[in-house]
Formats: structure tokens, C-alpha cells, sequence
């Protein structure tokens, strides 16, 4: 095994001396199914004896969140006392990844398991000179509460200044994002309780159409709440009124001719643009065809 190897006199120097670092991250962390299959599917070909699996995040940054798109498993060891990392396979991986996916970063680090141990925590420290904040996934692969949780964590620094300190790692929300070739993910979902249903991938006009009837369907019950407390069937939240408030304050001032005017007018950029795809495709096909003949 070639990489670092940690004991636990490693431990404690990394808990006393690590360097504060600030989070520069948002509160989210957006994941794609892609990363939880190959989580799962390295923690499936994990070697005998062995745990947990531990590996490499790689996504995207912006300012208020961390977008996972892509992942590889890291080899190392663990024991009672120590724990061994391949540095070199790491690196390796990383460097080819970039030469596939360039705006892909290394954005943290995964393991397997429900828990942070003091190994998670020197592990931790080899990634935090990688990436900035990086953040640390666990996978509960276990099933420890009947379903494989997913959390997200960011290391923070606590202590007295000048004395000793340690570490916390504190959790993040997490959300699932996925691309329209990822969609896959949510038919599993519908047919989990019917294994026997079939189901197909819905067309962009149904996604439109769904999403406008679940808006009705809030409108409608917000119509409800505010009828039974004027009336005096229920009694007044404030906090209530003050989100009610909010959302009809951002909803932008335009008259019902100026939004059909301007809906039209989309409506129309649109079909034009389909109809100009529709019209390449055709003479790239005829081209095709008259190039056989």
C-alpha cells in the first residue's frame, strides 16, 4: 500500500494544531444518483475484511452550494490504531478524471458506515490540503435505521484560542439533482412498491403540466387557510401571514394582457426554433440518403 499511515499520535497533532478554516460553502449539498450507485457498487466489490470504503468527491462549487457529479473509490486499510491511504492512487485518479471532466474538483470525500470516527477525522485532514472546506459524505450502506441514510458534513474548528482544540463536524443539507439521463433513478422510485408496473419516462409538457397542478393544489389550501380565519374557524398565525406576505410581495406587478402578450411571444421562439430543428434533421437525413445512393 503506498499513501500516509496514521496512528494515533497522528491524531492528536492533527486535533491540536489544525488551522481554522471558515466555510465557503452554502448550507446544500446537491448529489446525483450516479454518485450513490458507484458508492454502492464499490462498497459491493469492497475487499474481504474490510468495513467500510472510503473515496474521492469530485463536482462543482458555486457560492451557495456543492454539487457532487462524479466519484472513484480510494484503497486503504484500516485497524484499531492506524489507517492507511494510497496517496498515489488518489492523485492518479484525480489527474485522469481531469483530462475527461476538466471543470470537475475534488469537493471532498466519502465513506461508507453511520458514523465519523477518529480515522474520518486524519482522513479529513489529507483532504483539506486537496480542496478548500471539503466535505465529508457517509453512506449508511448498513441500513442501521431501515434505510441507507445519506448525511453531509463540513469539519469546523472548536476550542479556546491558544489552547487546546478539536474538531466538529457539522451537517449540511443535502439534496438530490439530477440530469435528464439520470431520470431512470425516479422510475426505480415509482415501481418500489409495485415491482410488476411499468412506467415510462414522461415528456417535458407533462413534468410542466404535473408541476402546475401541485401549485394549484397549494394555492388551494393557502385559499383555505385564509377563508377559515377570516371567518373565525381558525385562529391567525403570524408567522403564517408574514410567509403569505412575503410571496405575494414577490410576485411581479403585470397586467393579464401583457402577460399573454408576452407568453405568445416565447410560445412563438419556441416554435420556430423546433421547427428549424426539425428542418435540419430532415436534410441531414435526405443528405444521408442521397450519399448511399
Amino acid at each position: 500500500m503506498i499513501g500516509l499511515v496514521f496512528d494515533e499520535a497522528s491524531v492528536q497533532s492533527f486535533l491540536s494544531h489544525q488551522e481554522t478554516k471558515m466555510s465557503v460553502y452554502g448550507p446544500v449539498v446537491k448529489i446525483h444518483p450516479v454518485v450513490l450507485a458507484s458508492i454502492g457498487d464499490s462498497y459491493e466489490r469492497r475487499n474481504e475484511g474490510a468495513s467500510r470504503v472510503i473515496g474521492t468527491l469530485l463536482g462543482t462549487i458555486d457560492k451557495h452550494s456543492v454539487e457532487v457529479t462524479n466519484c472513484f473509490s480510494v484503497p486503504h486499510n484500516e485497524s484499531e490504531d492506524e489507517v492507511a491511504v494510497d496517496m498515489e492512487f488518489a492523485k492518479n485518479m484525480y489527474e485522469l478524471h481531469k483530462r475527461v471532466s476538466p471543470s470537475e474538483v475534488i469537493v471532498g470525500w466519502y465513506a461508507t458506515g453511520f458514523e465519523i470516527t477518529e480515522h474520518s477525522v486524519l482522513i479529513h485532514e489529507y483532504y483539506s490540503r486537496e480542496a478548500t472546506n471539503p466535505i465529508h459524505l457517509t453512506m449508511d450502506t448498513a441500513l442501521q435505521s431501515g434505510k441507507m441514510n445519506i448525511r453531509a458534513y463540513l469539519s469546523a474548528q472548536m476550542g479556546v484560542l491558544g489552547k487546546t482544540v478539536g474538531v466538529m463536524f457539522t451537517p449540511l443539507s443535502v439534496k438530490y439533482k439530477y440530469y435528464d439521463t439520470e431520470r431512470i433513478v425516479d422510475l426505480l422510485e415509482r415501481t418500489r412498491d409495485a415491482p410488476n408496473t411499468t412506467n415510462g419516462l414522461t415528456s417535458d409538457l407533462c413534468q410542466v403540466g404535473g408541476a402546475a397542478g401541485r401549485v394549484q393544489d397549494m394555492l388551494a389550501t393557502v385559499l383555505t387557510y385564509i377563508e377559515d380565519v377570516l371567518s373565525g374557524k381558525q385562529t391567525a398565525d403570524n408567522s403564517v401571514g408574514r410567509y403569505l406576505m412575503d410571496l405575494v410581495n414577490k410576485v411581479p406587478k403585470i397586467t393579464a394582457e401583457d402577460f399573454e402578450t408576452m407568453l405568445n411571444s416565447n410560445i412563438n421562439d419556441l416554435l420556430m426554433v423546433t421547427y428549424l430543428s426539425n428542418l435540419t434533421q430532415a436534410q441531414i437525413a435526405l443528405n444521408e440518403k442521397i450519399v448511399v445512393l
